[in-house]
């Protein structure tokens, strides 16, 4: 396997992880039942697009600093990906969450359903786990384009669900299992990152 491919497919895989239960998807379900499913996942991927751009330009550009002192922000970006989705995967509480709304969608335009849709995930998405894996990425495979891509696709994936079948998935599956598994994921490429700075 080419390491692009790897890079895009590991992306995808790890921030589908992460997002699956996170509140990407419970936003995007919220939005879903005040606007129309269209404008929503129209301004839902925008704000991913911009988002991943963000990232991979940030971790791109940390492969052009000498490897040990990437090695050691990988490690750092991680490192703080892990405790957040640990922290949250082991909190008191339960794995549901009410929906927010049970009114159908509004007959509101579509720029501006749409306008609303990537405030809301845009502000909801900075600094996230998913923005920080993906710059992380970026920098540990050193090829941003497939990183952004499997970032997006992943993140695209996710908004999907949730505006087809919304909260049937909150049944489905358990969130903080899912957080779990992915903490223990980033503590894991934390440690890697973290050998290659003390040897490197």
């Amino acid at each position: 396997m080419s390491t692009a491919l790897l890079a895009l497919v590991s992306t995808f895989a790890l921030v589908l992880a992460v997002e699956l239960p996170d509140k990407t998807l419970v936003a995007t379900l919220v939005l879903t039942t005040r606007f129309r499913a269209w404008p929503v996942f129209a301004g839902v991927a925008a704000a991913f697009a911009v988002q991943c751009l963000v990232a991979v330009l940030f971790g791109h550009a940390l492969t052009l600093l000498p490897d040990q002192v990437v090695a050691g922000v990988v490690t750092a970006l991680f490192g703080v990906g892990a405790v957040m989705l640990l922290r949250a995967g082991f909190s008191p509480g339960g794995d549901g969450e009410e929906d927010a709304s049970r009114s159908g969608p509004c007959p509101v335009p579509f720029l501006r359903s749409a306008v609303t849709s990537f405030g809301v995930l845009f502000a909801a998405e900075w600094g996230d786990a998913s923005q920080l894996a993906t710059a992380g990425l970026a920098a540990r495979y050193a090829q941003p384009l497939a990183v952004g891509v499997g970032a997006f696709l992943s993140l695209v994936v996710v908004a999907g669900v949730a505006v087809l079948i919304g909260h049937k998935v909150r049944a489905r599956i358990r969130p903080k299992l899912l957080q779990r598994i992915a903490g223990f994921t980033f503590a894991g490429f934390a440690a890697l990152a973290l050998v290659q700075f003390v040897t490197g």
